[in-house]
């Protein structure tokens, strides 16, 4: 380990010793203080903070489209790359006051593969369980890292279960990529009985105290996950707030979980699932929403003053969503969102 120095965070006053070793957004993690961040890789500038005092700062490789270089050089930073070698003040651009003293501890754990299954042609639903530890705190909307055999490298991935249910067990939602280092694995190397190595959780996209707002949840791909986690935390804990949730799909047979999700609108009886395809092209007996998932919202959502938006998938679709929500009336202060970065060279 390398020394150690002071980092305090602004407006909220919370202060955390940091390895030089280690990034400034996972020592904060590993005290338990939970500090907006999406990918961790650079990329997605959720994390993207302000240097009030102290210079002294490395980052480790990261897409300047998250930080330009004009920006690094006015004093801004991605808490996911940097590494601080003196005593900082930073101030925080982008935080949450429920969500910062709620982190849970960070654990590293063997799982054992339970099944790897097609849910659809370019998707597989992994589901693991715990062996040690045997059990895995995380709220709804998390992910964990899994470490790739032999290559020194991780990737993130959310649950999509809740911690509650089935004890031990973990599910994933992973889109196989042809050259994608883990989803190659993934389809090609991965079976039953297998040990793979996770560490966390991660995230921030959770479901937020407000039960007097409507929820739009907006996804698309992979992006089912922590939003089912969410929807099963919901049927669970017999919330009942009215929630409608858009998923886009290129075709019929890219949906998933149809069963399940038509289920919880019986089970929660203000929720809405609403699937739009954006090339239907020749499936039969489509009768559903057809076009871009964005587009199908404005269409059908004019008014959304005084909801909560979740938006989860492909970082082109968080982008059109994170444009259009607003103009509709969500205010920019409750809109989550988790954007599906690839990696790969920034």
């Amino acid at each position: 380990m390398g020394d150690k120095h002071l980092v305090r965070f602004e407006p909220v006053g919370i202060e955390i010793e940091v390895d030089e070793e280690q990034t400034i957004l996972r020592a904060a993690a590993e005290q338990g203080v939970m500090l907006m961040h999406g990918c961790k890789e650079g990329q997605c500038a959720s994390c993207k903070s302000f240097i009030l005092d102290g210079d002294d700062v490395e980052h480790d490789r990261y897409s300047t489209f998250a930080l330009p270089d004009f920006e690094k050089d006015e004093g801004f930073t991605l808490l996911c790359r940097a590494h601080a070698y003196e005593d900082l003040n930073i101030e925080l651009l982008n935080y949450d006051e429920e969500m910062i003293h709620s982190g849970l501890p960070i654990q590293s754990a063997v799982v054992e593969v339970v099944s790897n299954e097609n849910v659809t042609h370019d998707m597989r639903h992994l589901v693991v369980h715990l062996v040690e530890p045997e059990t895995l705190k995380f709220f709804p909307g998390q992910y964990v890292d899994f470490s790739v055999p032999a290559t020194g490298e991780s990737r993130s991935f959310s649950m999509a279960n809740t911690s509650s249910r089935e004890g031990g067990r973990l599910e994933f939602v992973i889109k196989v990529y042809p050259d994608g280092l883990f989803s190659r694995f993934l389809d090609t190397e991965v079976a039953v009985g297998d040990r793979l190595r996770i560490n966390g959780p991660f995230g921030v996209f959770t479901l937020r105290d407000a039960p007097n707002s409507r929820l739009i949840f907006v996804g698309g791909g992979a992006g089912m996950a922590p939003i089912l986690s969410l929807l099963r935390s919901m049927a669970e804990r017999g919330i009942e707030r009215t929630a409608t949730y858009y998923y886009g799909a290129r075709t019929r047979r890219d949906l998933c979980f149809e069963k399940e999700l038509r289920a919880l609108e019986e089970k929660l009886p203000d929720f809405r699932y609403v699937p739009a395809l954006s090339e239907p092209g020749d499936d039969e007996g489509w009768d559903g929403e057809v076009g871009l998932i964005t587009d199908v919202v404005r269409r059908l959502e004019p008014d959304l003053a005084g909801s909560d938006a979740y938006v989860c998938g492909p970082p082109p679709m968080v982008e059109a969503a994170l444009d259009l929500l607003p103009a509709l009336g969500v205010a920019d202060k409750r809109i989550f969102y988790d954007k599906f970065t690839t990696t790969g060279e920034p």
